[in-house]
């Protein structure tokens, strides 16, 4: 049909423009009820706030000047907070590089430590830079190095740490976290050769630990600490760059409802380890309810949840350092009434005999563990060399 033979009709006409306006715009009380939710959620938010920095909370400094923490001891842990706040900055900084540093793996690799990533250096050399200030520390052993940092000869104290554990989820803003344990100098090693005393030094037994502590890099900053009596969290306020008591004398739940692991390495695990996960995700444990699993594979993050809601969290491979890591988190958990382990023993009754000692770790509640235990056989042994 040719185009000027076909009837073009126009468009329907609008409604009149008064009847646009017959229904006045919903007064305040009438928004959407998310809106009311939201700003409910900002005004508790503010409130909380406001309670973390009142008088009655201390902040870090505070508290162990209250608890008659000694003077050094204070000056160190303080130094320690410095530096984590420098690490909070750079780990939410977005001008950060992610990639790689370059050659750096297969060096790292072959020294039995993870392959480090920009951060990870950073913070290591913020963590040194700030215990080399505070004049009391002898000697530091970091998971970023193959051998201890002897600092100086009068230092009272040993400093081992992770400077930043779960480094490889910065890229996708996980959770991440700093490991600290300190030991008092051994003085009657004073004459021995500074490398022979610097090791010596760095692999005292857990159980002469005199302090320990983790750092929660996430949505909140979290300082947690532990000097032999009770493990306190202290949350970072921004507005005034102050660590304020948020969790005093934690104490984990004595039995949890949740456990935390890597399920997808579950065929290559043991069959003790296998049928205590069967049996608790069923609730045919000696717990009644089925338990959840939740996994953020940063340690940290995972060992901080485990600690306020109860449960256990676990590596049942080789895998994690029992200098670094697993000492001062199995100190924490002690002090707030669970239990560290490797499956079959007290992680704290362990004898490092070499800095990068890895081995399986289990920290939790302690009615969950010792289920844990009793299914004798919970060690992974086979390891196909996993890449994540």
């Amino acid at each position: 049909m040719p185009l000027s033979s076909v009837s073009l009709r126009p468009p329907p006409a609008l409604p009149p423009t008064s009847n646009r306006h017959r229904h006045p715009p919903p007064p305040v009380s009438h928004l959407p009820r998310l809106t009311r939710r939201r700003s409910v959620l900002l005004a508790r938010a503010g409130a909380a706030d406001m309670a973390a920095a009142s008088p009655s909370a201390p902040t870090l400094l505070e508290y162990m000047g209250r608890a008659g923490t000694p003077a050094d001891l204070a000056v160190l842990v303080a130094h320690i907070q410095g530096a984590c706040k420098s690490i909070a900055a750079l780990a939410a900084s977005p001008d950060l590089s992610r990639a790689k540093a370059p050659g750096s793996g297969a060096e790292a690799v072959a020294a039995g430590r993870d392959a480090p990533k920009p951060l990870d250096e950073l913070s290591n050399e913020i963590i040194l830079s700030s215990l080399q200030s505070s004049g009391k520390v002898a000697v530091v052993a970091s998971e970023e190095n193959d051998l201890p940092v002897w600092m100086c000869d009068d230092g009272p104290y040993v400093v081992v740490t992770d400077p930043l554990d779960g480094s490889r989820n910065i890229e996708v803003s996980i959770p991440t976290g700093t490991i600290f344990g300190i030991y008092n100098r051994l003085v009657e090693l004073d004459n021995l050769p500074v490398e022979e005393r610097a090791q010596l030094n760095s692999l005292q037994s857990g159980t002469r630990m005199v302090a320990a502590g983790y750092i929660l890099y996430s949505s909140a900053t979290i300082f947690c600490i532990s000097f032999g009596a009770g493990t306190h969290a202290f949350t970072l306020d921004r507005s005034t760059g102050e660590f304020i008591l948020t969790h005093p004398s934690i104490q984990i739940p004595p039995r949890g409802q949740i456990y935390s692991v890597n399920d997808a390495r579950y065929f290559d695990w043991p069959e003790g380890l296998r049928k205590y996960i069967d049996t608790i995700r069923q609730g045919k444990g000696q717990h009644p309810k089925k338990y959840s699993a939740r996994y953020v594979c940063s340690l940290v993050a995972d060992f901080h949840r485990t600690l306020i809601y109860g449960g256990v969290a676990m590596n049942p491979r080789d895998h994690l350092r029992l200098v670094y890591e697993a000492n001062p988190l199995s100190f924490l958990a002690e002090q707030a009434g669970g239990r560290g382990s490797d499956g079959k023993a007290k992680i704290l009754s362990i004898q490092p005999v070499k800095l990068h000692q890895r081995l399986p770790l289990f920290l939790g509640s302690m009615e969950d563990m010792l289920e844990l235990e009793s299914y004798g056989d919970v060690q992974q042994k086979v390891n196909p060399g996993y890449e994540v």
